[in-house]
């Protein structure tokens, strides 16, 4: 039975992620602004959902609109039905990308292992294998009898993280 307003859907073709892929890319190569791919999703029923992050400062909006212009122009939207959404990687998402956590050395950043413990610092360096954080932390000096900042240098492999993302401060 088929509601008034309502769309039966036809056989949907899933879209080739690998060709939406190649088409994004090929529209960053050209821009040439250190534009990459963060996350690319194709749902089933052809929902594409692609966030692209900056190697240097912030994605502008013009850049998110050449990327999904180049897809959209090159996709046929008579064969195939298709939802697509362009955005830059949110602040407040974890890292998914090394770019990523080279992009934001100098910046607090805050960690979880696989243990489930937290813990934030200022990222200081990024490694083939891992990263490593500057963190200050107030201790009791047993001697004065007051609480003092100590610097701790913490080292993650990529292997013990569980999520990092950016500590956003309003201070």
């Amino acid at each position: 039975m088929k509601r008034e307003g309502t769309k039966v859907p036809s056989f949907i073709v899933m879209l080739d992620k690998n060709l939406i892929q190649t088409l994004a890319e090929e529209r960053m190569n050209e821009l040439n602004n250190g534009l990459y791919i963060v996350e690319l999703t194709v749902s089933p029923s052809n929902v594409i959902h692609l966030e692209i992050d900056k190697i240097k400062g912030g994605v502008a909006v013009e850049d998110c609109m050449s990327v999904s212009r180049n897809i959209e122009h090159n996709l046929d939207r008579e064969k195939d039905d298709f939802e697509l959404h362009v955005s830059s990687a949110g602040l407040d998402k974890p890292f998914r990308h090394m770019n990523q956590y080279a992009k934001n050395i100098g910046r607090t950043i805050s960690v979880i292992g696989l243990d489930g413990k937290k813990q934030e610092g200022e990222l200081v360096k990024v490694l083939t294998e891992g990263v490593v954080l500057r963190s200050m932390t107030k201790q009791l000096d047993e001697k004065k009898k007051r609480r003092i900042l100590v610097e701790e240098i913490l080292e993650f492999s990529f292997s013990q993280i569980k999520e990092a993302k950016i500590v956003i401060s309003f201070k």
